[in-house]
């Protein structure tokens, strides 16, 4: 049972803030970082600057794996915002991505939780929540519990095709939810999001929820619902045509399944979809007696198939990453019945932890800046900055970082000072948190995280030894992302399809632990910042 007070939305002005301090921090002011996002930047990059066919996206001569959609979206946005750089020209449609994910989530829960089996008993006497107004209640807290995921916080900002995975997964779930409602939407919803999914690089999953979304359809008491079966079937048709035309079937299961993997799976999934399943655990526990609702098996299934997914995969948190929007979903439905000891632990354990987290992000930027307490930066330095790192200071990063500390503080006030009856309360601080948490750290913390992470320091050491005039640079073995930054972070031409006795290049970068070829001699040993062991050794034929 849910009283009409417990029924009351998040304020929309806070519920975008909310969205604002999660999407919008690490999209300007940063290089691409290692390894995935800089190898998908220059995939991108080699579209847009026509050293590919768009048909096969690759670095310096090594294709893509998988469908070349998501590259698409990154050339196409660098062609379209030529006076833009081009790593934030790529970032900017995929932080569009991440925004559709969050609204789709938002109106998948509105849908399910509008659906009889769905809804609160009624008091004797009146008084309970309406529908419209429970169901908007919910859907607020799983778009909270979506942002809280700590899963989400860093693949979400990354530029690489799980982003658009991730908004197909989305759209297939909203498509679904939103039928018996919307159903031209979501007829268009499902034929779009399985063939977006198979042409990102991950047909088997859009086969998987094609079968089983139909296998949903077949059985749903809701002739809108059943009418979807086929255009499921036709969707799952489709992202088998987009596969096979893109060649993005690939073979990704590793190894066997034993209890050594299923215990790494297990404690990935422990951290990567806190605070999201335990919630969906009490849900399913909770709603045991209504398990076979349309608003607890439909995100039941889509969890399960990624999650399937990344036990196969050896326990790849990318994979894993695809299941996070139906356990959103899932978890909103335990705010009607989360006892009051439970919400109250996890406000005072997101108080204590989001704010110790706070406290040492400050810590490090006034020891970054003034020297005091020495301690922090000392530690940052021996972590990876070195002594070529010099802090550069940013009025706007501050002010914006002493605001977002200042919401966070008037944010604990407030769910602390008095006993609040909204059912997302329990998820405003957790999302909060998450939120300030990352916002600091794209402010305050950039210039060495970006240090750290990214191949910028890397380059400006190869440049004191790597003519920019040289013809090419041979690069054979190489990770896609050193060649990425070569190529377009350097501005060099790489070879890396030929060995070192076949390239025609005068010079040429190898790992350091590798032996020096005939015919070439070593001009410089060169390494990242960060790197305390391992590098490169730069050639040149004498």
């Amino acid at each position: 049972m849910v009283a009409e007070r417990s029924a009351q939305r998040l304020p929309r002005l806070a519920l975008l803030l909310f969205c604002a301090a999660y999407v919008l921090p690490g999209l300007f002011g940063r290089d691409p970082w290692r390894n995935a996002d800089l190898s998908a930047f220059g995939f991108m990059a080699s579209i847009a600057q026509g050293s590919a066919p768009w048909w096969q996206p690759a670095i310096a001569g090594i294709p893509a794996e998988g469908g070349p959609l998501p590259y698409w979206v990154g050339a196409a946005a660098i062609q379209a915002l030529p006076f833009a750089d081009a790593a934030f020209a790529a970032r900017l449609p995929y932080a569009l991505m991440l925004v559709l994910v969050l609204v789709l989530v938002w109106y998948s829960s509105f849908h399910l939780a509008r659906t009889d089996a769905a809804q609160p008993v009624a008091f004797a006497f009146g008084g309970e929540a309406q529908a419209v107004d429970y169901a908007r209640s919910l859907a607020d807290g799983a778009l909270l519990a979506l942002i809280a995921s700590l899963g989400l916080l860093q693949l979400g900002h990354e530029t690489t095709p799980e982003l658009l995975q991730l908004l197909a997964v989305s759209l297939y779930l909203y498509g679904l939810a939103a039928a018996p409602y919307r159903p031209s939407k979501s007829r268009w919803a499902i034929l779009g999001a399985l063939p977006i999914l198979a042409a990102s690089g991950a047909p088997a999953v859009a086969l998987a929820l094609s079968l089983i979304g139909a296998w949903l359809c077949r059985r749903s008491r809701y002739l809108e619902v059943r009418s979807l079966t086929l255009w499921l079937l036709a969707s799952g048709c489709l992202a088998a045509m987009s596969a096979w035309e893109f060649n993005a079937w690939a073979w990704r299961i590793k190894g066997e399944l034993d209890l050594d993997q299923l215990l790494r799976t297990l404690n990935l999934l422990a951290w990567f979809c806190w605070p999201v399943w335990p919630m969906a655990l009490w849900t399913l526990w909770r709603w045991r007696a209504h398990w076979q609702g349309r608003h607890i098996l439909l995100p039941l299934i889509a969890a399960l198939i990624p999650l399937l997914t990344s036990i196969l995969m050896g326990g790849s948190d990318r994979a894993l990453l695809l299941s996070l929007p139906a356990l959103a979903v899932l978890a909103s439905f335990a705010l009607p019945t989360l006892q009051r000891g439970i919400a109250a632990a996890m406000d005072w354990f997101s108080v204590f932890f989001f704010s110790a987290w706070t406290l040492l992000f400050w810590l490090h930027y006034i020891s970054m800046h003034l020297g005091v307490p020495r301690t922090p930066m000392t530690n940052l330095r021996r972590l990876g900055l070195g002594e070529e790192f010099e802090p550069r200071f940013s009025a706007l990063a501050l002010v914006l970082a002493v605001l977002a500390t200042a919401a966070w503080i008037a944010l604990v006030r407030w769910r602390t000072a008095r006993h609040q009856h909204a059912l997302w309360k329990s998820l405003v601080l957790p999302a909060g948190g998450v939120a300030l948490c990352w916002l600091l750290i794209m402010t305050l913390l950039l210039p060495p995280l970006d240090f750290i992470r990214s191949n910028g320091p890397l380059v400006e050491r190869l440049r004191a030894h790597l003519p920019q005039n040289a013809n090419c640079v041979a690069a054979p073995d190489q990770s896609l992302a050193t060649l990425a930054s070569l190529q377009f972070q350097g501005r060099w031409r790489v070879d890396a399809q030929h060995s070192l006795q076949n390239t025609r290049c005068s010079h040429a970068l190898q790992s350091n632990s590798q032996e020096i070829p005939s015919g070439w001699s070593v001009v410089a040993a060169v390494s990242r910042p960060s790197d305390k062991s391992g590098g490169f050794l730069v050639l040149k034929r004498p």
